[in-house]
């Protein structure tokens, strides 16, 4: 028997991954962290393997202590989590980002919520909906799971 997996959406929005990315490093080009620190109002690059680190000031959304652009686009580096798909690209900000593709992309039953027109979901490429792709993007996702570690 055929079993169904189920997503409920989250209405989760981009802006909830904008705070912890993962990125090539400017310097070694291995897995490195662009982070927010909201205390201190900063936005702090810093690399594992060969010690890059560099920090920034941020603008924050007040209301709602948001960051108003991914991390990595304070520096201006490529992400770390991203593959070619046909003539497209399949990216995410980091390991909670392609979780929660994964976990909509494998599943074959898709709820939604009440829609915005905001959610991530809703803005992505048509690519990531499409059951025909289902297979051909879990194995990017499972390649891109290789790269976390």
């Amino acid at each position: 028997m055929n079993q169904l997996n189920r997503f409920e959406d989250e209405n989760l929005v981009m802006a909830d991954f904008f705070n912890e990315v993962l990125v090539a490093c400017p310097s070694c080009a291995k897995k490195a962290i662009a982070k927010v620190t909201f205390e201190a109002k900063k936005v702090r690059l810093f690399c594992l393997h060969c010690g890059h680190n560099k920090e920034v000031t941020a603008e924050f959304d007040k209301h709602r202590l948001l960051i108003k652009k991914p991390a990595n686009q304070f520096f201006d580096v490529e992400l770390w989590l991203k593959a070619d798909f046909k003539n497209e690209q399949f990216w995410a900000y980091n390991d909670e980002h392609l979780n929660y593709l994964e976990r909509y992309i494998s599943a074959t039953l898709r709820g939604h919520k009440e829609r915005t027109h905001f959610t991530l979901l809703e803005k992505l490429p048509k690519f990531y909906h499409e059951a025909k792709n289902r297979e051909a993007l879990l194995k990017i996702i499972a390649k891109l799971k290789s790269k976390l570690g």
